[in-house]
């Protein structure tokens, strides 16, 4: 036990390390398994060749970015005390991290898609083992990388700037490693936005083109050998749905922990470990729900063709958050004191647990709620189906209706997880309990990866004219992985959401304000340019969407046209050329959408000061919650309301199939719902990440220095009476 408390900082690194070495394990047993014919294996290298091109031609785009953004960090650190020029070193290793993250996952990805098709031509069980286990190596990495990249480097400032100037953690040395540490998440987000939006332009351009000329038009199947978009449309589910939420789902990662550790440091504790356990709590957290992800995972397995791919799911996720909710409970008994403060908010060790156990309940909650608003055969996606019977404009005003319906329970669960945790543990009970939610990442991205792999086994399955078996089985762990891909999409807001509020106390703090007090007319203007932003955004992406599918669509139409023989299988299309659009598309339309969310912090922080730009933080936050939400479960909705044709639907007593008039009524809907749930849904809780990130760096340069946050920060022992304008009439007061 002395060992422990002596060497914690350096065995949280440790812990990721772990991850990253099981991660390399699975890897290689994925690499063992038989990946097919020779006609399997052409097509799915045509996917990984795309799926690299474009990796390689964002990464030249984003390296200028990162080299200029770097400069830029390098001169700010040397004009305030509380930052340093090596923040530009932080926010380097913070992007590359994030970007290799996202090639972890696409790799595997485009390595396990065929391995799962030939797995499916034996059983079901041997095609979930060999998808969910790419999953999962996605998952292991992003967490791993996530701990070692963090804890490392928190040990580099804290020794660099604290422990070798004999300074107090709670005072200016320790603001400043936390400032530069926030390099690290700036870097992962920044990333992350790029890779969200490019990805996801990419993929649903080819999806649309896939969908509209390929299945309403031609009448095959989008992933039919014969449409030219098909390889594209394969490539976008790697692109977007898993090298982007892989990169995604780091920088939420990173963003909580630093977020927390940020308000940790203003918490004076009488610990064992030199008052730095606040501050350690949360990244040790994330390490120990790491290793009950790689547990969990030992969960996901059936045994028949007829058992449940979704209850094995829910058996490995469950399992992983309630181990990591008991032993988060031995964690915070050991590592913090009995009683704590933090901006005159009184709080115990319990307490801390309890709004860790707060935040596990609300990303489950969470994920219940989305996967009933998304799931085939609930009543949200059967409404969608009975509308379709009557035309293509009901079938789009049902998923409309379903997507703003389901904004309402998440919302009144995250409201209640933000007031429970609040009421346990002030401040850093709200970031504590984001923290316990994140806590299972490795886990839930294992689950939300397994779905692209699949349904690219699935396309791969269709273009070698495989037996309707082995279809049969891939599309069943793709309508499974249409709804752990929607439950992840609602996991991710909400944990973007409790992350930007982290974010924002910790902005807060660092800015010197005491409140935000709307009934100023300049705050309050910029409450409402932030409730706009995300309207803005979601334009962009989906006018960029639709600019890239019609180029998509006027292609495919053309090789129709003057390539004979496509349709009797005597020509093969020239899939290069559609994989060629999307890479071009997504590259050009990603750079303004991206812009915004790092340029308006910086403009309105400087030019209105940092109340002003707390307004815009707070709109862009619940904005952007609601529009995340509502576009994600929309088109969650809609797909799987086209899915459900497959196997036929009855609607006033007659069974319809595909082709059908409300089939194609169905597809139409789904196309819609593309661009909501994979490019601009997603994308929200990256937008209110970066935003309130970009805040936290620009606060020193911003901050107000007579105030009486900082002197309660920076003056522990000192007795005071605050009231923040933002607490509630519960809050407690030091006497």
């Amino acid at each position: 036990m002395d060992f422990l408390q002596n060497n914690l900082i350096y065995i949280i690194p440790v812990l990721g390390l772990i991850g990253i070495l099981v991660m390399v394990s699975k890897t290689i047993w994925i690499n063992k398994q038989p990946t097919g014919d020779d006609n399997m294996n052409r097509l799915a290298g045509y996917i990984a060749d795309g799926a690299m091109a474009f990796l390689k031609a964002e990464w030249k785009i984003l390296s200028y970015f990162a080299i200029i953004a770097a400069i830029i960090l390098a001169y700010s650190g040397t004009l305030v005390g509380t930052s340093s020029p090596l923040i530009a070193i932080s926010f380097i290793i913070g992007a590359i991290t994030s970007a290799f993250a996202g090639y972890i996952g696409m790799n595997i990805a485009t390595k396990s898609n065929v391995r799962t098709t030939q797995a499916a031509r034996s059983s079901l069980a041997k095609a979930l083992q060999v998808s969910f286990t790419g999953g999962s190596v996605m998952g292991l990495g992003v967490a791993g990388l996530a701990i070692l990249g963090l804890g490392s480097l928190f040990i580099v400032f804290y020794v660099l700037f604290v422990t070798s100037q004999g300074a107090s953690v709670n005072g200016k040395e320790m603001e400043t490693a936390l400032e530069v540490l926030a390099g690290f998440s700036l870097g992962a987000e920044s990333i992350a936005l790029f890779a969200r939006v490019g990805g996801g332009i990419y993929t649903k351009a080819a999806d649309v083109g896939a969908d509209l000329v390929g299945k309403v038009e031609a009448g095959i199947p989008e992933d039919d050998v014969r449409n030219p978009a098909t390889i594209a449309d394969n490539v976008g589910d790697n692109v977007g749905d898993v090298a982007g939420m892989g990169a995604d789902l780091f920088g939420s990662y990173v963003a909580t922990i630093l977020a927390t550790m940020v308000l940790g440091r203003e918490i004076v504790s009488l610990d064992n470990f030199g008052g730095i356990a606040p501050i350690l709590l949360p990244m040790l957290i994330a390490g120990l729900g790491l290793l009950f992800s790689i547990i969990g995972t030992l969960f996901v397995k059936i045994k028949n063709e007829t058992d449940s791919v979704q209850a094995a799911l829910n058996l490995g996720n469950w399992s992983s958050i309630i181990l990591t909710a008991i032993a988060s409970f031995f964690a915070v008994k050991w590592l913090l004191p009995q009683s704590m403060s933090i901006r005159g908010y009184d709080f115990t060790s319990t307490d801390v647990f309890l709004s860790i156990i707060v935040g596990l309940i609300v990303g489950a909650l969470m994920s219940i709620i989305t996967e009933y608003y998304t799931s085939i055969g609930k009543r949200p996606v059967q409404s969608i189906i009975r509308q379709s019977s009557t035309g293509h404009a009901t079938n789009v005003i049902g998923g409309l209706a379903v997507g703003m319906e389901s904004t309402m329970l998440p919302m009144i669960v995250l409201a209640g997880g933000i007031y429970g945790s609040y009421h346990f543990a002030g401040l850093y009970g709200v970031s504590i309990a984001a923290a316990g939610m994140m806590a299972t990442t490795a886990m839930q991205l294992a689950i939300d990866a397994f779905g692209p792999i699949a349904d690219n086994a699935g396309g791969i399955a269709e273009m070698s004219q495989l037996p309707d078996e082995v279809r049969g089985r891939t599309d069943n762990l793709d309508a499974v992985g249409n709804t752990t891909a929607a439950t992840g999409k609602g996991f991710a807001i909400a944990s973007a959401a409790l992350t930007s509020l982290a974010l924002f106390a910790a902005f807060v703090g660092v800015a010197g304000i005491d409140r935000i007090d709307i009934y100023k007319a300049d705050v309050l203007a910029g409450l409402f340019v932030g409730g706009m932003i995300p309207f803005i955004f979601s334009s962009l992406c989906i006018s960029a969407v639709g600019r890239a599918a019609m180029d998509m669509v006027n292609e495919v139409r053309r090789q129709f046209r003057e390539i004979p023989g496509i349709m009797e299988y005597k020509a093969r299309p020239e899939y290069e050329k559609c994989v060629a659009i999307s890479t071009q598309a997504s590259i050009r339309e990603m750079m303004l959408p991206g812009a915004i969310a790092l340029i308006t912090p910086v403009v309105v922080g400087f030019i209105f000061g940092p109340e002003v730009l707390g307004g815009l933080l707070a709109g862009v936050t619940v904005s952007g919650v609601l529009m995340g939400m509502f576009q994600s479960n929309a088109g969650g909705a809609w797909d799987n309301a086209k899915k459900s044709f497959e196997k036929g639907v009855v609607i006033d007593g007659e069974t319809h199939y595909k082709k059908s008039e409300p089939h194609k009524a169905s597809v139409t809907g789904d196309t819609v719902g593309d661009p909501f749930k994979d490019t601009s849904g997603p994308s929200m809780n990256i937008l209110i990440k970066l935003m309130s990130i970009v805040s936290l760096i620009i606060a020193p340069h911003i901050a107000v220095t007579d105030h009486k946050l900082a002197k309660h920060v920076d003056e522990p022992l000192v007795k005071t009476e605050i009231r923040l304008n933002y607490n509630n009439s519960s809050v407690k007061e030091n006497k």
